[in-house]
């Protein structure tokens, strides 16, 4: 894991997370320069930078000698012009639904060695389960840092699942996802009713603005029913 990065990326990161969880609604101001230099403890200069992130991500706005309002509390504003498939999906006039299948605390075996890279001799596995139009769809493994206690993973059917890492201070800034196909086993093949062999495999990686790896994900998506789609704005 990464150290942590300059120290106006963390006043930044800190400032974004009190946006997330509400404590600067949208449309009220964030402390003034002064009061963010006595909180965290750092320069004019330092707090300056922070605030020019936040702004160029679009979670504020800076007016002179009117103060820095909160614009957005949405977890991606300028991440990407990719539009996200869930929404596609929605925009299309189709219907997806989430269920948890499993919350738990795991330890991590030697043959997984890219996660007890990442994550140590434990993580919490986030296993969900997605409906398209009420028909098996999607089956995801999610694997997190250990960061409270597992139950309040419960809490994923309220929000989503990067506000909950935002709410541990662990905001994700960009992603990498790597497409394969792979051989699926009955179990999977019943749970999405499918008897395709063969499933597309989708793999993500959510970094913080420092670099650091802050969850990775496995998702397995039945084509058949409907196909993957990514769509960029030129």
């Amino acid at each position: 894991m990464k150290a942590k990065g300059p120290l106006y990326i963390e006043v930044a990161e800190s400032i974004k997370s009190a946006i997330l969880n509400g404590v600067y609604p949208v449309g009220t101001q964030i402390p003034t320069e002064n009061e963010l230099e006595q909180t965290f403890n750092v320069s004019k200069i330092t707090v300056r930078k922070a605030i020019e992130i936040l702004s160029n991500e679009g979670y504020v706005e800076k007016k002179s000698g009117k103060g820095t309002t909160v614009l957005s509390d949405r977890l991606f504003n300028k991440l990407s012009k990719a539009a996200s498939f869930s929404s596609m999906i929605e925009a299309s006039g189709h219907h997806l639904t989430k269920e948890i299948l499993a919350v738990e605390k795991v330890k991590l075996t030697v043959d997984q060695t890219e996660l007890t890279q990442i994550f140590g001799k434990q993580a919490f596995k986030l296993t969900r389960f997605y409906r398209l139009d009420e028909e098996p769809y999607i089956y995801f493994e999610h694997y997190l840092p250990t960061l409270g206690n597992e139950k309040n993973l419960i809490q994923m059917e309220q929000i989503s699942l990067y506000k909950w890492l935002a709410s541990h201070q662990k905001v994700v800034a960009r992603f990498q996802d790597s497409f394969s196909v792979e051989e699926v086993s009955q179990e999977i093949k019943t749970l999405l009713a499918t008897d395709q062999s063969h499933l597309l495999k989708r793999k993500r990686t959510s970094y913080s603005q420092t670099g650091e790896i802050i969850e990775i994900s496995y998702a397995l998506y039945d084509t058949i029913k409907y196909p993957y789609l990514i769509e960029y704005e030129i």
